[in-house]
């Protein structure tokens, strides 16, 4: 049975996601605790870069980074679309606004160094880590 009453789509109001999360310890694969605010945005920014996107049917196909699609290509091309490919992984959560400062080096045969300022609605932080590209 279809429904008969008509949605009115005009006053529809946007809702941020809540920053208040749990508090995953990376290095000790361990959570603990509860964050928020500033530090849960750069905790979402670090998992959004390690989780491939597409590969898990838990998350929406608009979050995680691609990856993997850079494996095999030349490091010139890599060097040129990283960046892209980060900030368009973290500008599709709305609590991101932008990112600045990018800079990429290569630090080993499938290993990069990038760091970038992550600006955010709970302020501005420097994000410093190795992307695998193998």
């Amino acid at each position: 049975m279809i429904p008969e009453q008509e949605v009115d789509l005009t006053n529809l109001e946007v809702v941020s996601q809540p920053s208040l999360t749990y508090k995953l310890d990376f290095e000790r694969k361990r959570i603990g605790g509860k964050i928020d605010n500033e530090e849960a945005i750069m905790q979402l920014v670090m998992k959004i870069l390690y989780t491939e996107r597409y590969a898990y049917v838990i998350y929406s196909s608009q979050y995680g980074v691609e990856l993997d699609r850079l494996i095999g290509k030349d490091y010139d091309f890599i060097a040129s679309d990283l960046e892209r490919t980060i900030t368009e992984a973290l500008l599709a959560d709305d609590r991101i606004l932008s990112i600045t400062d990018f800079q990429a080096n290569k630090i080993g045969i499938d290993k990069m160094e990038v760091s970038f300022a992550v600006n955010s609605i709970a302020g501005s932080t420097n994000i410093n880590t190795e992307v695998i590209i193998a």
